[in-house]
């Protein structure tokens, strides 16, 4: 949200369509292909100021039980003790400390990202798509959003090694969201 008078209007608070919205996640797999995943069971919040776009933030809650990968096996080997222990840590979080605009429809946000309980800070680049009234009467705003992280530093260091050299998932992960979020009433 740039400071256009227009955005100014979109000044409020959101919340997170978990229909509407993905998650998501590529890791490299045996080092020649990429797994790719998302997240079903999440709830989440924003609080935007088209004003002074440093004055935004957001807030998510991601079940990590709800994993899935297109692939039953592996999503019980995600969710088990060699990576998520979702017995233990059900759910991962996200915290905003920092927004920024960047020009044009670009925007930073920062924050607390907490996995396996071990929180770090990640940076997200968004794209802000716009907002619209939908059919039903909300007013909605989507935004497009990637980050990389290394899973080594949250504790999942989980792997195997390959017999031609290196090893099963990459310690690189991308996250990926596309996220459309309703005005509260």
């Amino acid at each position: 949200m740039s400071t256009n008078a227009n955005l100014a209007t979109l000044t409020g608070d959101y919340t997170i369509d978990p229909a509407h919205t993905t998650i998501g996640f590529t890791a490299r797999h045996a080092m020649v292909t990429n797994v790719k995943g998302k997240f079903l069971d999440f709830a989440g919040s924003l609080h935007l100021d088209g004003t002074d776009p440093s004055l935004s933030s957001a807030s998510i809650d991601v079940k990590m039980d709800s994993i899935d990968t297109g692939n039953a096996d592996r999503d019980g080997h995600l969710k088990s003790a060699d990576f998520f222990r979702t017995d233990e840590f059900p759910t991962m979080t996200f915290r905003s400390t920092k927004a920024e605009a960047l020009g044009g429809d670009d925007y930073r946000i920062t924050g607390d990202l907490s996995i396996l309980g071990v929180t770090r800070p990640v940076t997200i680049d968004l794209e802000f798509n716009g907002a619209a009234k939908d059919p039903f009467g909300n007013e909605r705003v989507g935004f497009e959003g990637k980050a990389t992280i290394l899973r080594s530093e949250w504790g999942l260091t989980w792997n195997a090694a390959l017999e031609t050299g290196g090893f099963l998932v990459s310690d690189k992960i991308k996250l990926n969201f596309d996220i459309s979020a309703i005005r509260n009433a």
